[in-house]
């Protein structure tokens, strides 16, 4: 079985490879071309995308560039494409413009699941990040409701098949169900070893809303702004418990901890340019961890988030309360 058939079926009745190619913080056109095309030639067909990561551009060109070295044997609907609304798009106006930017970078004419990045709107404009003179986040008063509708009439237009959430709280996330008449497919949100986020992801199990996670394997990446990371971010690669689950299974520290979360039924993401690691991260379908090992990672918890958008902290609609 190839691994692009190794998916999650989707309450639309899509189907989501469980590995997907992570983007952010990637705009070398060069080096992220050549991540691209490698993860494509290892066997990725999920390419986790946004807006907000100005580099839809570079991911579509080399993407349609694969396909048309491939003699035929790659197109289009072999790749499941996502993006993200940012947040100075949230009024219905302009989430149909984020969209047809999003779709012209990437040359493609829809995207296959798209995702409300955050629940929080920001000052609607040229700046992504409109700040104030204390370096806060400026609000719109745009409700995640009317985002949503937005996004619902993006499905009934062809230009995306599924919607879906990002980093929306449990009580959000029933908002939206409460309100919606096409339900969100998925919640991608933060989930490691070091912060297993257990309530969020039962809750959206228990509606069927599939977790994709982001942050998997702990960036070391850092801005202020975002407060992504914190600086003495906690490295699970390099806990004890996991190095000898790696060694047991003759897998590296990341393969091993990808390979709990996929056993725990949640998408994955990892990001990386380096060849190596790139294909290293797409083996992890030919070893399981025994109930035993999935064990261990219970006691790894910490409560340790590493992505706290510091800077919108104090938006009416932040989702995080830790």
């Amino acid at each position: 079985m190839k691994m692009s058939d190794k998916t999650i079926e989707l309450s639309s009745g899509m189907h989501m490879p469980l590995l997907g190619f992570g983007t952010y913080d990637s705009t070398d056109e060069q080096e992220l071309s050549t991540a691209v095309k490698t993860a494509i030639s290892a066997g990725y067909r999920h390419f986790d995308c946004a807006y907000f990561y100005q580099n839809e551009h570079i991911i579509g060109k080399a993407i349609h560039e694969a396909i048309a070295e491939s003699n035929g044997t790659l197109k289009r609907d072999d790749f499941f494409i996502v993006s993200k609304c940012w947040n100075n798009f949230h009024s219905k106006e302009r989430v149909s413009l984020c969209l047809d930017i999003t779709l012209k970078r990437f040359q493609m004419d829809y995207v296959d699941l798209y995702l409300v990045h955050w629940p929080m709107g920001f000052k609607e404009g040229d700046d992504d990040i409109p700040m104030d003179k204390n370096n806060q986040v400026i609000s719109s008063d745009v409700h995640y409701t009317e985002t949503w509708q937005a996004m619902e009439d993006l499905v009934r237009q062809g230009k995306c098949r599924s919607i879906g959430v990002s980093n929306f709280s449990i009580e959000q996330t029933r908002e939206i169900l409460a309100m919606c008449k096409i339900r969100p497919v998925c919640n991608q949100v933060e989930v490691n070893p070091y912060f297993q986020n257990n309530e969020l992801v039962e809750y959206c199990h228990s509606e069927n809303i599939r977790i994709v996670a982001y942050g998997s394997l702990r960036s070391t990446t850092y801005s202020p702004l975002q407060n992504w990371v914190k600086p003495g971010n906690l490295v699970p690669q390099e806990n004890p418990d996991i190095v000898s689950l790696a060694k047991k299974h003759h897998k590296t520290p990341a393969q091993v901890i990808l390979r709990w979360l996929i056993q725990c039924n949640i998408v994955v993401i990892p990001k990386s340019v380096t060849p190596s690691r790139i294909v290293q991260n797409s083996q992890i379908f030919d070893f399981e961890l025994s109930d035993q090992d999935m064990e261990i990672f219970k006691n790894l918890e910490k409560g340790s988030r590493i992505n706290h958008f510091e800077g919108a902290r104090h938006h009416l609609r932040y989702p995080f309360s830790d």
